[in-house]
């Protein structure tokens, strides 16, 4: 059996997000995902350990019906570190806004397993999304 790429892996997450069982499989028992930009808005941004990630990704679909990766494109790509950039496009399910957001990732992978995926986003399609009334403020395009 042969130890996953940086790059096997996060294809690997990227296309079966909508399977926590499968994606979970991916990270080592002390992974991480980082999403940091999202503590200036007072959200979770640090998921760590199996068990905490397993939690983030079975809520996803309730969070974001429709949740799914596209236009998947690896910019740097070496054994254990891959960054890459990828597109979401589906509704808020909370608020039942649109949530149209880019994501800019970079995975460590240690052993073949996920160790850190840390992702960048934009933070005006999360405000748009998770507070109606911020929609008064930020333009749309």
């Amino acid at each position: 059996m042969s130890t996953k790429t940086a790059k096997e892996l996060l294809v690997g997450y990227l296309e079966n997000i909508d399977s926590p069982e499968t994606v979970i499989q991916l990270f080592a028992d002390d992974a991480a995902i980082e999403l940091p930009y999202l503590k200036s808005l007072g959200m979770p941004w640090q998921m760590k350990g199996k068990d905490v990630i397993l939690d983030f990704l079975q809520n996803l679909p309730t969070m974001f019906p429709g949740f799914k990766f596209e236009n998947v494109q690896i910019l740097i790509d070496t054994p254990d570190q891959v960054f890459g950039e990828y597109d979401v496009h589906c509704t808020n399910g909370k608020t039942g806004l649109r949530y149209d957001q880019s994501y800019m990732g970079r995975l460590v992978a240690d052993n073949g397993k996920i160790k850190l995926l840390r992702e960048a986003l934009n933070m005006a399609e999360v405000a748009k999304s998770f507070f109606p009334e911020a929609t008064a403020y930020l333009p749309f395009e």
